[in-house]
């Protein structure tokens, strides 16, 4: 099932496009502003339709930080055709215009996850000996599997997508707050504590360093 990270400050628009395309077997994630975006990156989507005029960070602003291999489209009001070219110069794929037709933008959201299907990874983030297979939800240090729970793993994959950048905790919870709701700020270091224990168990290397005062990341060669 292919992720897909919708970065739409119109309230009405993002709920028919997040509609729309759960109702075709998508799963989605949404954020209003470009600052949730950049923080949404950390879900690993499989694609990105992204505004351009956005709070926060600014959608030109954003493609900056989204990974090459990740396909956007841009969603826009602007039509001309510098604006255009400007943004498929900038690594976009696609742009669609508002008003658009939702048959064809799901045409090309298909199209766009078809192009891309051969250029992305093989689901696994690799961190020095650590290998987190995104498919099958599966943490492997050497031939050792670590057994976590949703929220540990979750806690380790975000952390392993910000591929060394500290991560705060409020920051933290609300990535992984799609896939485990039930956690809380106040509870991340607890799970945190207990995902380094489970680490420890199996080698000797400190993967999780926590910074004082600010939060998490994630040591290793990636």
């Amino acid at each position: 099932m292919s992720r897909i990270l919708i970065v739409e400050d119109d309230e009405d628009i993002g709920v028919v496009l997040q509609k729309e395309l759960l109702k075709d077997g998508f799963e989605v994630v949404r954020a209003v502003t470009g600052t949730e975006g950049r923080m949404m990156l950390g879900t690993n989507p499989d694609l990105v339709l992204m505004d351009l005029m956005l709070p926060g960070l600014s959608g030109e602003e954003l493609l900056t930080h989204i990974p090459k291999e990740t396909p956007v489209i841009a969603v826009s009001a602007r039509s001309s055709i510098d604006d255009k070219v400007s943004l498929l110069n900038s690594g976009c794929v696609d742009y669609i215009t508002k008003p658009f037709d939702i048959k064809e933008l799901k045409a090309r959201v298909v199209a766009a996850l078809r192009t891309s299907s051969g250029k992305r990874s093989d689901g696994k983030i690799v961190c020095g000996d650590m290998v987190i297979n995104t498919d099958k939800h599966e943490v492997t240090i050497g031939d050792a599997v670590v057994k976590l729970t949703r929220t540990e793993y979750a806690i380790l994959k975000m952390l392993a997508a910000g591929k060394g950048r500290v991560i705060s905790k409020s920051e933290l919870l609300d990535l992984i707050k799609t896939e485990t709701p039930d956690c809380t700020e106040s509870s991340v270091k607890v799970h945190v504590s207990n995902l380094r224990k489970k680490i420890k168990d199996v080698t000797d290397t400190e993967y999780i360093e926590a910074v004082w005062g600010i939060g998490f990341k994630l040591k290793g060669e990636f």
